[in-house]
């Protein structure tokens, strides 16, 4: 299962890889000498629309074979064993998933509100004292 991002992250990446896109096609096709550094526009446009692209495959969190896995550009990726995880924390509306050895920090604003719901339903199906976990009090059925 994904975790997908917010709509507006993603179509926010695309538009800035559009945006220095156009200004280094301008910039390229407007200067008399080229130099290196005039085609910094295209690269940081690129980068842009492959963070893009990846942002839209992968998403934010997949949870699959009992981990869940942060997916992350230029292989920033953590994973962690859900059936290991011994606590979790809410603050400021993220969650922090905490193992023996491992922890694995959760921006709830960057995730879409459904895809939210079906985290919160994963998470709060854990067994986990009460005291351990903010889903104790909150009653998620499917």
């Amino acid at each position: 299962m994904k975790i997908k991002f917010k709509k507006k992250r993603l179509l926010a990446n695309l538009i800035l890889g559009i945006v220095w896109i156009g200004l280094g096609v301008f910039n390229v096709w407007e200067a008399e000498n080229n130099r290196w550094s005039d085609y910094g526009y295209l690269v940081i446009g690129i980068l842009y629309v492959g963070h893009y692209l990846f942002d839209l495959t992968n998403q934010y969190l997949t949870i699959e074979n009992g981990t869940i896995r942060k997916n992350g550009l230029y292989g920033f990726r953590k994973k962690i064993n859900l059936n290991e995880i011994n606590w979790i924390k809410k603050f400021a509306g993220d969650y922090t998933l905490k193992t023996e050895q491992k922890e694995l920090k959760i921006n709830t604003g960057l995730i879409d509100k459904d895809s939210l719901t079906e985290l919160n339903k994963i998470l709060a199906e854990l067994n986990l004292p009460p005291e351990k976990t903010p889903f104790a009090n909150n009653v998620y059925s499917s």
